[in-house]
């Protein structure tokens, strides 16, 4: 467990994430942080950050295809 202290900075205070944490995380930089406060815990967690079309197309090696998908036989009032 790393123990870090409450600094000033500017008009607030601020605490410094360590380096090994901050890459056990995958963090960066500009990464935005959600922040709750549990009991006597802040939690902060990495906030949810959409992709680009570029990296999603990317996870698809650059390739999006278009089939038929078939829904099986209508079952009720469906318009074909």
């Amino acid at each position: 467990m790393d123990t870090v202290a409450v600094k000033k900075w500017g008009n607030s205070q601020g605490i410094r994430i360590p380096k090994t944490v901050l890459n056990q995380l995958d963090m960066h930089i500009s990464d935005e942080l959600e922040m709750s406060v549990v009991g006597n815990s802040i939690i902060l967690k990495k906030a949810f950050q959409h992709k680009t079309f570029e990296e999603r197309l990317a996870a698809y090696g650059g390739k999006i295809s278009v089939c038929d998908f078939d829904w099986g036989e209508p079952v009720g009032k469906e318009l074909l």
